[in-house]
């Protein structure tokens, strides 16, 4: 069992973000265990021949057999929507000293019995820490950067709006559940009670002390967990909402009649916006240009059929109560 233990003013500091390198690191799960993530089977096949031609040994030695990581590969996001290039810094400096107690850490073992390429590596481990951040970095720019990771960008972009409307719906109580049927708000105390038979985390009392809690949707866990150490700033990743839909599975089909009335393009805009997108992020699921899209929001916009709102820099559109209507 582990309890997040806030005080007066830490729950008005907790956040959502999402982290790009987090996913890289943990989409190397799929590596390791593909058969725990089929909806990622799509895009294993096709990332295939690119992830061979990458430092592999290394990359897949970075997760252990009970598919934990080292922590310092996923620092918690300094804001919302970081940057890659910014997070795979942050791991490159850090103190080299640092690795081999990480490694024994997540592969909850001692040194002697690590993969040789850990082994070897962590002999000199100021070298070892660029070697992997070198491979993390190529792993993102051939195989994820390009197609993949648009497409993850979408669905935990919705899943930060879903969980903004229950907020609003239903409370911090309720929000905290729906991350995880698992997790309970009593008090000033969260908790989470554990039931993974994979492998179960190292309990823990995690006070939260003003440093803030920074909650993390992700594509790569069947469940909430937390940091390895419970003395690094809070954390807790949580399944993502619609993760699923990375499968490649195409666009949701539409009625003849909503074909008939609004056109095949326009119709099936429509049916994907069930959950908010941008002009990009919908460009990517029906492989077709932004320009092509921005077309046809517009007209359905003009109609009344969508409301926009704006995200930072990025415009999300999403049904009006009309377009629900003729969705059906």
């Amino acid at each position: 069992m582990i309890e997040f233990r806030f005080v007066v003013g830490d729950l008005a500091r907790t956040s959502f973000a999402y982290s790009p390198l987090q996913e890289a690191v943990y989409s190397l799960r799929c590596w390791r265990d593909p058969a725990r993530y089929p909806h990622q089977r799509p895009w294993l096949r096709r990332l295939a021949p690119a992830f061979r031609r990458l430092d592999t040994e290394l990359l897949r030695a970075l997760v252990a057999p009970h598919l934990w990581l080292p922590d310092y590969l996923t620092p918690r996001p300094e804001r919302p929507r970081p940057a890659f290039a910014g997070q795979l810094a942050r791991i490159r400096d850090v103190p080299p000293e640092i690795l081999e107690s990480e490694f024994t850490a997540a592969y909850d073992t001692v040194t002697d019995r690590l993969p040789p390429v850990l082994r070897e590596g962590l002999a000199d481990p100021a070298a070892f820490r660029h070697r992997i951040a070198d491979a993390l970095e190529a792993y993102w720019h051939e195989c994820l950067a390009p197609d993949w990771w648009p497409r993850v960008q979408s669905v935990l972009e919705a899943d930060l709006t879903y969980r903004g409307k229950v907020l609003a719906d239903a409370g911090v109580g309720g929000l905290f559940t729906s991350l995880d049927r698992r997790l309970s708000w009593d008090g000033d105390v969260l908790t989470l009670v554990q039931t993974d038979s994979l492998h179960t985390w190292p309990g823990a009392d995690i006070p939260i002390e003003g440093r803030g809690l920074v909650l993390v949707p992700t594509l790569f866990c069947h469940g909430a967990h937390t940091m390895i150490d419970p003395g690094l700033p809070p954390l807790l990743s949580y399944p993502a909402r619609g993760r699923a839909t990375i499968s490649e599975a195409p666009p949701p089909a539409t009625s003849e009649a909503l074909t008939r009335l609004l056109g095949v393009a326009r119709a099936r805009i429509l049916r994907l916006l069930a959950e908010p997108a941008s002009t990009t992020e919908l460009a990517h699921r029906l492989d077709v240009t932004p320009g092509a899209v921005s077309q046809h929001l517009s007209i359905l916009y003009d109609a009344g059929l969508l409301l926009r709102t704006r995200s930072g820099r990025s415009v999300r559109y999403a049904r009006s109560e009309l377009g629900e209507q003729l969705c059906g």
